[in-house]
């Protein structure tokens, strides 16, 4: 599959990973970038993200077939809106956002009515640094992406971007985007709100002056997703708070039932916690399922 021109809408970890692996695995003629920031202009031509980085929207989008938004989830629909005077009729339009529900009802329609094609996708890959310095030809390799077309999507829009991702190394999983928001919000969303919390729990600057002495690699594995961009994940969870909001419930109860099990102390019981986390732990890695990393 060949793709005249690609946009990156955002060139950062997720953008300039997708610029890379375009360009390495020849996917594209040219691959251009719009950014915000004039510094980042030198950035993606210091580590050729892309073949043309700007910051001029119109410019970026004009005559590209494919457009990827790999902004925070808030900026999407104020930069779609920009851009569409220069988008090319039958352009397909996606994007990396890890909520669905919202994006496909703020983009589907509007991207239509301007004679292009909107297909939602969110690949699990990722990782606590951000900026196109940080970003990795293979970020995407075996990692799963999720597509979440819609009754209104075109057939032909929606087979060329599962293509797009499956040329990219990612293996394909289509959703609809409430069930994808449910789902996430387990694996993804609350294991960052629950590291966020620990980390504000346990470095609370009214602790001993020890205690940042005595966390170690267990602390620091459990919490390196904490250190992700605080506006990514503001978005993400403003976006899918009910889901989230929910899963939290849900994951508060786990807890209260291990408060119960410490409370009766018995060792058997404790013993049964770690037993069942290591038993499902280690079946889920057998599987051969790449951990995402957001």
């Amino acid at each position: 599959m060949h793709w005249n021109k690609v946009t990156l809408v955002g060139v950062g970890l997720l953008g300039g990973s997708l610029g890379l692996a375009i360009k390495r695995r020849r996917l594209a003629r040219r691959v251009e970038g719009y950014v915000r920031r004039a510094a980042s202009v030198g950035e993606c031509e210091k580590f050729r993200a892309v073949d043309r980085a700007t910051l001029d929207l119109h410019s970026a989008v004009a005559d590209a077939d494919l457009v990827i938004l790999c902004t925070p989830l808030a900026q999407m629909k104020p930069l779609v809106n920009q851009m569409l005077p220069a988008l090319k009729r039958g352009a397909i339009v996606t994007d990396v956002g890890s909520v669905k529900g919202s994006v496909v009802k703020d983009l589907e329609s509007i991207v239509a009515k301007a004679g292009g094609h909107f297909i939602g996708s969110h690949p699990m890959a990722g990782g606590e640094k951000t900026g196109v310095s940080a970003a990795r030809a293979d970020l995407f390799e075996h990692s799963v992406c999720v597509v979440t077309p819609t009754k209104r999507s075109p057939q032909a829009a929606l087979r060329r971007v599962e293509q797009f991702w499956k040329a990219i190394g990612a293996r394909l999983l289509v959703l609809t985007p409430a069930t994808h928001d449910e789902l996430v919000s387990r694996s993804s969303h609350l294991t960052h709100l629950v590291a966020t919390t620990l980390v504000n729990y346990v470095l609370n600057p009214s602790r001993s002056n020890h205690q940042a002495a005595l966390c170690a690699n267990g602390f620091r594995d459990t919490t390196r997703i904490a250190s992700g961009s605080p506006e990514m994940w503001r978005d993400i969870a403003v976006a899918n708070r009910a889901s989230l909001r929910f899963a939290l419930d849900e994951f508060v109860r786990e807890l209260q039932h291990v408060q119960a099990v410490l409370r009766r102390g018995k060792a058997a019981e404790i013993s049964e916690l770690f037993e069942t986390a290591k038993a499902r732990r280690d079946r889920w890695c057998a599987q051969g399922i790449s951990p995402s990393s957001e």
